[in-house]
C-alpha cells in the first residue's frame, strides 16, 4: 500500500497541513518540528505526489508539453533540451502528443489547463484561431518553442525567414533560378512566410519565375515528389526542405534518375536532426540548434513561473549553416 501524506503525519505526530508546508518549504515551521518530519518521510520513503504538495503552495511544479508528432526527430531533439531543464529545477512534465492535429491540440490545451499545470509549452504546432481564442484566457505562462503570428505569448526560435533567405541568395549568386519548395502541407503560418522570403528573394535578384510548392512529410513521399518532376519535365534547379526526412527523400530521387547533385540540383534542409548526417551525400541544412530552443524555452516558462520574467518574451537564438554536399 503506497504511503500517504496521512501516514507521515501520524508517525511525526503533527497535522497533515504542517506535513504539506514542510515539503513546500514553509518557513513557519518550528526547527525541531521540521526535522522530525524529514526523518519521518525519509523512514518511510514518501513520494508526495506533485498536485497533493501544491494544495498549499498553489503550485504543482508540474508542466504541459503538446507536441505535434512525438516520432518526429526535430520535436524530440528540442524535447530533450525542455526535459534537462525541467529536471534541473525540479519540474514534472506531462507530454501530450498532437499528431498535428488542430482539434486535437485545442483538446490538449483545454485538458491540460484544468489539470492544475503551471505553464504549459508548445513545441510548435498549427495554433489555429480557436486554440489562440481559449489560450487568451489562460492565466498561468505560456511559451511556444517555435513561431508565431500571435503576439501575446513568449516565443523561443531562430529567425527562420532571415536564415532560408540567406540560403536563396547564396544559391542565386550560384546561378540557381528554378526553385521548389516542400512543406509539411499543416497549414503552419511559419512555413506560409518561409515560402513568401523565397519568392521575395528570387523578386529582389530580378529573377522573373515563380516557386513550386508542394506538401510532403515523409520520405517515400520526397522520392515520389522527385519522380513527378523528373515526369513533368520541369527545370528545378534547387529545392528547400522543411523536413529532412522529405530532403532525404528528394535525394533518394536524384539517384534514381541520375541527376547529379549539387552540380545539377542543390538541396538545402531545414531541421537539422540526425537524419541530415546519416544521408549519403550528407545533406546540407540550416544548423537549428534544436536543443538550445528547448532549453531556453523550458528556462523561460520557469522565469514566467517564479515572477522573475513578468512581459513577453521572443527570444531569437544564433543559427549556422551546414553547408555540406547536396550544395556546391
Amino acid at each position: 500500500m503506497a504511503i500517504t501524506i496521512y501516514d507521515v503525519a501520524r508517525e511525526a505526530n503533527v497535522s497533515m497541513a504542517t506535513v504539506s508546508r514542510v515539503l513546500n518549504g514553509n518557513p513557519n515551521v518550528k526547527p525541531d518540528t521540521r526535522r522530525r518530519v524529514k526523518e519521518v518521510i525519509k523512514r518511510l520513503n514518501y513520494k508526495p505526489n506533485a498536485v497533493a504538495r501544491g494544495l498549499a503552495s498553489k503550485k504543482t511544479k508540474t508542466i504541459g508539453v503538446i507536441i505535434p508528432d512525438l516520432s518526429d526527430l526535430y520535436y524530440s531533439a528540442i524535447l530533450k533540451g525542455l526535459e534537462d531543464v525541467s529536471e534541473m529545477y525540479q519540474y514534472q512534465i506531462i507530454i501530450s502528443n498532437t499528431d498535428n492535429d488542430a482539434n486535437k491540440e485545442l483538446k490538449a490545451f483545454e485538458t491540460l489547463s484544468s489539470n492544475q499545470v503551471d505553464g504549459i509549452i508548445f513545441l510548435g504546432g498549427s495554433l489555429d484561431e480557436a486554440t489562440h481564442e481559449v489560450i487568451e484566457q489562460y492565466d498561468n505562462p505560456i511559451v511556444m518553442c517555435g513561431y508565431s503570428k500571435h503576439k501575446h505569448m513568449s516565443t523561443v526560435n531562430i529567425n527562420y525567414p532571415d536564415a532560408v533567405g540567406e540560403v536563396v541568395s547564396d544559391m542565386i549568386k550560384r546561378g540557381r533560378e528554378n526553385f521548389v519548395y516542400v512543406k509539411s502541407g499543416y497549414h503552419s503560418f511559419l512555413e506560409d512566410v518561409i515560402g513568401e522570403r523565397i519568392q521575395a528573394e528570387l523578386d529582389a535578384h530580378g529573377i522573373s519565375t515563380k516557386i513550386d510548392t508542394y506538401d510532403a512529410l515523409t520520405y517515400e513521399a520526397g522520392i515520389e515528389l522527385f519522380d513527378n518532376l523528373v515526369n513533368s519535365d520541369s527545370k528545378v534547379d534547387a529545392v528547400i526542405s522543411i523536413s529532412d526526412e522529405v530532403a532525404g527523400g528528394v535525394l533518394h530521387g536524384t539517384l534514381d534518375h541520375n541527376v547529379k547533385v549539387p552540380d545539377d540540383l542543390e538541396i538545402m534542409s531545414c531541421s537539422n536532426t540526425r537524419i541530415a548526417y546519416m544521408m549519403r551525400p550528407q545533406l546540407s541544412t540550416i544548423a537549428v540548434p534544436l536543443y538550445d530552443i528547448g532549453a531556453v524555452g523550458m528556462r523561460l516558462l520557469t522565469k514566467l513561473m517564479n515572477k522573475e520574467e513578468t512581459e513577453i518574451t521572443h527570444v531569437e537564438l544564433p543559427y549556422k549553416f551546414n553547408y555540406s554536399e547536396t550544395t556546391l
